[in-house]
């Protein structure tokens, strides 16, 4: 699956043009590719095209990563981009961004 099977390639454009130059604020991004109107199970499916190496978790250096998992011309997140996104994200403290933590990031 890609990230075209579940969002509108235009929305995703949209939101990395946004973010090109600007720091990246995971809420809004996902808000602009049109993922905060999409059911949990939707965004669950987001996850798993993120999560590339399929343990269940977006790791810190999978987060580096994120917007490419959008489309290939994503940029690399900064590390204070990253560590900003993690923090967001990670409410048990573990270090990592489950699947139930991502969708509540998401629909925030």
């Amino acid at each position: 699956m890609v990230m075209t099977d579940l969002l509108k390639a235009e929305d995703i454009k949209k939101g990395l043009d946004a973010f090109a130059a600007a720091t990246f604020d995971p809420k809004k991004f996902f808000e602009m590719v049109g993922m905060k109107a999409m059911s949990a199970e939707n965004v669950k499916k987001v996850f798993q095209v993120l999560d590339v190496d399929g343990s269940g978790f977006i790791e810190e250096e999978e987060l580096k990563f994120v917007l490419k998992g959008f489309s290939k011309d994503g940029r690399d997140l900064t590390d204070a981009e990253t560590k900003a996104f993690l923090q967001a994200a990670d409410k048990d403290g573990d270090g990592k961004i489950g699947i139930d933590e991502f969708e509540a990031l998401v629909h925030e």
